[in-house]
């Protein structure tokens, strides 16, 4: 099986704590490799590595900084294939969603590329008579990353671009069930001709985390995963003097009006709803049909998940994949079985999708009428579920959108222009798709949601990356006059 270890100061460093994690194949469902979790002292030699190696980094020219980038960008680019079958091994995703990841990672990389206008500063000459006002922004010293297994290429290229191009060094703690995407991006990134230590990668599970959140060299830490953990990593991290920006969990609705185009708005809610089998915090999990286009939009969307091809990553002509572990597939068949309980509608039941393998599949599943107090709408499933919630107007469907407690993104199908202007507007939620099922950044804007998607003020990459991970300092200063011989140190009597 394959071995997964650290890197530490460009070197592969095998765990001595005694502690590994299994890695699976979810589509098979065999264990193909297991990975090293780092103990309290493996982390803190990953610190050390990073601490020791700001001393020199913080101070390397922009345009050199910029230069790696560009190299780590090009063999990004080129190991395209080799890092999305990695994704597709060990996530089991399929490869069309494994390339995709790999393409909206590089856009992170080209942004903090272009880092060099972006850290240039502010001048205000004679601000005061003789005196000059300016602004430097500086890196902070050891980031570190805490990143989710569903997008393991992606989330952390969200992070280390933004952070090295502002003088940071970094340590990545990616998720333990599928780390080898990360670690061969972080091989890329030494290749690339990146000094020893200014990104390291430590495997691990809790412990890595907690040390991480604790460490007095840390001084700041990113995170995406499920919103209590979120909620946990925020209130420690900030609790022990560090900048933190942590992304949480999600309930993403999508509002569907009578006049919306009803093919389009059925083809979005299977793709945004079953894609990456619905493991990721920007999926549609809740249809809000409103008026009477909810029958022939339910009809629609059950016509279209009945041609959906499930299958292993690999196989070109697989739809969707496979779950992340057994025990996931199980908890999502659970809410299956509890939405049916409580009283929805169970209109297409995964669960009934019989597989020729082992692996960790389920098929995608409809749910009608559902209630806001049923689990099903309550909790993040994380699965290809979809939830069909009934209302009679647009300002049902907005409270319903402001009393839900997650704050991820939201969406509107319609052709009325107001009223899309309108829902802009009123949607309590950081990312709005008009007509667009999941409204993702490009690069260079930033990702983020608000109430409990979001714990911090700052979101993640774009301009709001380069807002973290560095820090502004203002510098005011003032000269005697060139012409008297005498220095004059009190400031001037009329300013």
């Amino acid at each position: 099986m394959r071995k997964i270890t650290h890197l530490i100061d460009a070197q592969s460093v095998e765990s001595t704590s005694g502690n590994v994690g299994p890695v699976y194949n979810p589509a098979t469902g065999e264990q193909t490799g297991e990975v090293d979790l780092a103990s309290v002292e493996e982390v803190d030699l990953a610190v050390e590595s990073s601490k020791k190696a700001f001393q020199e980094w913080g101070n390397v020219s922009i345009a050199k900084r910029v230069k790696l980038l560009h190299n780590f960008r090009n063999l990004v680019n080129e190991n395209e294939i080799e890092i999305a079958s990695r994704l597709t091994e060990e996530h089991g995703k399929v490869s069309d969603d494994a390339k995709g990841e790999v393409a909206r990672g590089i856009e992170n990389i080209e942004f903090a590329c272009g880092f060099a206008d972006s850290l240039k500063g502010t001048y205000s000459e004679h601000a005061s008579t003789g005196v000059d006002v300016y602004t430097v922004r500086q890196p902070l010293g050891v980031c570190a990353g805490i990143t989710p297994f569903n997008f393991p290429a992606m989330v952390p290229l969200w992070m280390i671009p933004n952070a090295v191009a502002c003088g940071n060094t970094f340590v990545l703690k990616p998720s333990e069930r599928d780390p080898s995407a990360p670690r061969f991006i972080i091989e890329l990134i030494q290749e690339a001709g990146f000094p020893p230590g200014v990104v390291n990668l430590v495997n691990g599970d809790k412990t890595a985390v907690d040390r991480l959140l604790e460490h007095p060299d840390v001084s700041a830490v990113s995170f995406v995963g499920s919103t209590p953990i979120a909620k946990y990593v925020y209130s420690t991290g900030t609790s022990n003097g560090k900048r933190v920006q942590a992304l949480g969990g999600a309930k993403n609705h999508m509002l569907v009006l009578p006049d919306a185009d009803l093919d389009l708005a059925a083809d979005a809610a299977v793709s945004a709803a079953y894609g990456s089998a619905g493991e990721r915090c920007m999926a549609i999990s809740v249809v809000v049909a409103i008026g009477d286009i909810a029958d022939p939009l339910v009809d629609a969307i059950k016509l279209r998940m009945e041609k959906l091809v499930i299958g292993p990553g690999d196989d070109p002509d697989s739809e969707m994949g496979p779950l992340i572990t057994r025990e996931h597939r199980d908890k999502v068949a659970g809410y299956i079985e509890a939405g049916e309980n409580e009283g929805a509608n169970l209109v297409v039941d995964g669960r009934e999708q019989i597989f020729d393998n082992s692996g960790f599949f389920i098929g995608v599943s409809l749910l009608d009428h559902v209630k806001t107090d049923m689990s099903v709408y309550k909790d993040e499933i994380f699965g290809p579920v979809l939830s069909v919630v009934r209302v009679e107007n647009y300002n049902q469907a907005v409270e319903m959108i402001s009393s839900n407690p997650y704050g991820n993104g939201a969406a509107i199908f319609t052709r009325d222009g107001g009223t899309a202007r309108q829902f802009q507007q009123d949607a309590d939620a950081g990312m709005v798709g008009i007509n667009v099922p999941i409204p993702v950044p490009v690069g260079y804007h930033s990702f983020g949601g608000w109430n409990d998607s979001l714990f911090g003020d700052t979101t993640m990459y774009g301009p709001e990356g380069l807002n973290f991970y560095s820090r502004p300092k203002v510098i005011t200063s003032r000269w005697p006059d060139p012409t008297t011989s005498q220095v004059d140190l009190g400031f001037p009597q009329n300013n």
